[in-house]
């Protein structure tokens, strides 16, 4: 997919005499009369690349041009959404590229629509000018159901993905992606899930909301999707630097919350209550846990009936076992002994292999290099043996790219 940045203009800049890319308008008074005249929630285009003639208009899709076929030099996109340019007819990307303009509601940005668009689609996230608004996400049915990963029952792992417009997808492994959040889920630094928190036998999610530092539960309804949030963290936990979801460490048949405190590094057990709440916490880890740059709940990796944590360690990129312990974290285990810093984040959705081990997902950042796949938006499964250590990871997926975290 081709994204249009304003450095793209450089050349049209410089033809015009324009001194900003920015705003495309110094010294260029009257096409800047002439664009202010697109209506604020339009998508305009001129067939001179000055803005000036007669102006294209709509706020809605456009499978053809009729006359404005291939006619497009000025554009400006003044409404909420991106705005897809094709090259072809029917919004087609089988033979012809796309154009993904960001919105502009205020008009200040206006360029070189490349001459070439034959339609044009309105879209919340750029990724769906060419590609579903969610990634493509496979699981195989597991021998039994885990208690977590799993939040419609089916015993498949699921995944969540928040898009870059603050929606909410649920993944069932089957290649679909199921809308259970329409909007807001942006305004949370941190999502978690690992089994049931609110006592009714179906895993839940609970997120951090950025602002106020207040932790809330989403309840799940069984079949998928998540019901009315209940506050169970008043406020403060933005002083906690990691938080993540681990299962039941407490020994008490409920799921606990583990957290690092980013001023000490202290790593402190949350335990779950009957109420759905949380309890008072107990010190698992005296320090030094800053140390750590990503941690992942991803229940009994190692075979003995407890819930594991594995954690990565940011100046050397190794990959730490920690088996758990009742109320406890044992003697580390390295698994990984480096290059776990190309990934971009580290997800423990249970058994995706159907071979009734947990197994550790992740995604790839751009310096992620390998074999299948290269960048950022690659996803990889590592199988788990059972002992705690991986196999080899595969890459399952290449178009988990511009979305705003998976959990």
């Amino acid at each position: 997919m081709r994204t249009p940045l304003l450095r793209r203009l450089a050349t049209l800049a410089t033809t015009l005499g324009l001194t900003s890319l920015g705003l495309l308008g110094a010294g260029a008074t009257p096409a800047q009369a002439a664009i202010s005249d697109c209506p604020s929630g339009y998508f305009c285009a001129w067939k001179t690349y000055d803005g000036t003639g007669a102006m294209f208009k709509t706020n809605t899709d456009k499978a053809t041009l009729g006359s404005w076929d291939n006619s497009f030099r000025a554009v400006v996109n003044r409404t909420t959404r991106y705005a897809c340019l094709y090259d072809d007819p029917d919004y087609n990307t089988a033979t012809g590229g796309v154009f993904a303009w960001d919105p502009d509601p205020a008009g200040t940005e206006w360029g070189n629509g490349g001459g070439a668009v034959s339609s044009v689609k309105f879209v919340a996230t750029a990724r769906e000018c060419s590609a579903p608004a969610y990634p493509d996400w496979y699981a195989t049915t597991a021998p039994r159901a885990q208690g977590f990963g799993d939040l419609n029952g089916d015993r498949k792992a699921d995944l969540l993905v928040r898009d870059k417009a603050g929606r909410l997808w649920r993944l069932p492994g089957d290649g679909s992606g199921r809308l259970i959040g329409s909007g807001g889920w942006n305004a949370m630094n941190a999502l978690v899930r690992h089994g049931d928190f609110s006592g009714d036998g179906r895993e839940d999610v609970i997120a951090r909301e950025g602002s106020t530092g207040k932790l809330w539960l989403y309840p799940g309804t069984g079949t998928g999707s998540v019901g009315a949030r209940k506050l169970i963290g008043t406020g403060g936990w933005n002083a906690m630097s990691r938080i993540t979801a681990v299962g039941d460490l407490s020994g008490d048949g409920r799921s606990d919350l583990m957290a690092v405190e980013k001023a000490t590094g202290k790593l402190w057990l949350y335990p779950g209550t009957s109420a759905g709440s949380l309890g008072a916490r107990k010190l698992v880890g005296t320090g030094g846990w800053n140390a750590m740059n990503a941690l992942a709940g991803v229940g009994d990796a190692n075979g003995d009936g407890r819930s594991d944590l594995y954690a990565r360690e940011a100046s050397t990129g190794k990959l730490w076992l920690y088996p758990g312990r009742t109320g406890a974290l044992g003697g580390r285990v390295l698994v990984g002994t480096g290059g776990w810093n190309t990934m971009a984040a580290l997800l423990g959705p249970g058994d995706v292999t159907g071979d009734g081990r947990t197994d550790l997902v992740t995604t790839t950042t751009g310096r992620y290099v390998g074999e299948e796949c290269r960048g950022a938006g690659c996803l990889l499964v590592y199988a788990g043996r059972g002992t705690g250590t991986l196999e080899r990871g595969v890459v399952t997926g290449t178009d988990w790219w511009n979305l705003n975290g998976a959990f």
